[in-house]
């Protein structure tokens, strides 16, 4: 369904929408349900967006079920806002958050080690420290992989000289050391894949992102997007965007273009596309093919596509009965691969969960999803919209949201990037309990 301008934006609107989606598939399930007792045992795998949300809110709706997360990491780094790091606007450790309040506050027992296989059939997960979990119901949040060598020339020792960045940290950290050591009048590529891939607005957003940082440090330097597609996400808003910023400091090159990358040389830097035409990259940065995480395939829950079908009232696994994935690995078209959607779908899940070990029908489900993007520090664009369940899939509301309006006034898209922080401390807040 094409997405309509919208008229306007105001605070109001903005913030009505966010309290929408924290609390729109628990509606009626947030109150302790059991005075005492055991009423399951659930095992989260995965404390990013979706992870998180879904250990948090099935304590939240059944305090009295026995809920594991397993995630190796004891910090997690989001995506989300992690291109304003590129951009200077904002420090690492402003993306950073811990379990603590998962842990004290709900009773969700963290256990920081790497979960290395599932018996779907035996209803058991093995962790890399040698312990087995036992479960009545099982969540995946596993988020995306990299599809190593989808791309010629692109596996994970490319990625030790040209970052993908794609997973919030070290990477991150290398892509910006790369950044800030660039001579000025040095031309900074950025290599878009096809879809479906995580957060489609992102590799915009980092354009805009580092053209501000080059715009205030190395003026004399380029960015030159190579795409592997013809339209992208909020395209005609970026480019409006970039052209009102940046000037011809942006270059944009789509498929039609022969902006498709099919070989990669990462010790020279360069790339080769479809056509022969070869780019010299000062800065080098490959968003590569992916598909859902390891652990997925492992679970036996993905199909061809590498990505994760699911019954779309749940989100429940077709393949896999008691297996419920979430977020980013999901085929949950038309919903974007965001941070925002898959804190939603876990919602939805962790409702689904508690309904069926009550012995009840899964409630009713529906989904917002909100994004922001960055073009500058004062100038912001969305996207938003609200989902059903229609015909059996997935589908987006008639005239539900939209796009940030094309004519809109500086005033306009200032407050919207003042917003954009509100957003991301928000959904930080519903998920982790963590402020950003």
């Amino acid at each position: 369904m094409p997405l309509k301008p919208r008229q306007g934006v105001s605070r109001r609107q903005v913030l009505k929408g966010l309290g929408a989606a924290s609390s729109l598939p628990l509606i009626g399930g947030l109150a302790p349900a059991f005075a005492s007792g055991s009423d399951g045992r659930v095992v989260v795998i995965g404390g990013g967006f979706g992870g998180a949300t879904a250990a948090k809110y099935l304590k939240r709706a059944n305090p009295n079920l026995s809920v594991t997360l397993v995630e190796p990491a004891q910090t997690f780094y989001t995506c989300p806002f992690s291109n304003l790091f590129l951009g200077g606007l904002r420090e690492m450790s402003k993306i950073a958050h811990g379990y603590d309040e998962l842990r004290d506050r709900y009773g969700v027992e963290v256990i920081h080690t790497l979960a290395e296989d599932i018996d779907p059939d035996g209803h058991s997960v093995s962790l890399a420290n040698g312990d087995t979990l036992h479960y009545d119901k099982l969540v995946l949040s596993p988020g995306i992989d990299i599809r190593w060598n989808a791309l010629e020339g692109y596996d994970e020792a490319a990625a030790e000289l040209v970052p993908h960045a794609w997973k919030a940290g070290p990477q991150t950290e290398l892509l910006k050391r790369q950044i800030e050591g660039m001579d000025d009048g040095g031309t900074f590529v950025l290599v878009a894949p096809e879809n479906p891939f995580r957060c489609p607005p992102g590799p915009y957003e980092r354009a805009s992102m580092v053209a501000h940082y080059l715009s205030q440090h190395k003026p004399s330097s380029k960015v030159l997007i190579l795409d592997a597609k013809d339209n992208f996400s909020k395209q005609g808003l970026f480019t409006s965007g970039w052209q009102q910023l940046y000037g011809d400091s942006i270059e944009w090159v789509g498929l039609s273009g022969d902006g498709r990358v099919t070989r990669v040389d990462a010790e020279n830097r360069e790339v080769e596309t479809e056509f022969g035409t070869v780019h010299r990259a000062d800065v080098l940065n490959v968003v590569p093919p992916q598909k859902a995480g390891w652990i997925a395939e492992r679970a036996g829950v993905t199909d061809d596509s590498g990505w994760v079908p699911v019954k779309p009232e749940t989100f429940e696994s077709q393949r896999v009965a008691d297996i419920f994935v979430v977020g980013d690995a999901t085929v949950a078209a038309p919903m974007p691969k965001s941070g925002f959607c898959a804190n939603a779908q876990a919602k939805v899940a962790a409702a689904a969960i508690v309904a069926a070990l009550r012995g009840d029908s899964a409630p009713e489900p529906y989904w917002s999803n909100t994004c922001y993007s960055l073009i500058g520090p004062e100038y912001g664009i969305s996207v938003a919209g609200v989902y059903r369940v229609m015909d059996g899939a997935i589908a987006e509301v008639e005239g539900s949201g939209g796009l940030s309006p094309s004519d809109a006034s500086p005033e306009i898209r200032q407050m919207e990037a003042e917003y954009a922080v509100g957003w991301y401390n928000a959904i930080c807040q519903d998920t982790w309990g963590t402020e950003a």
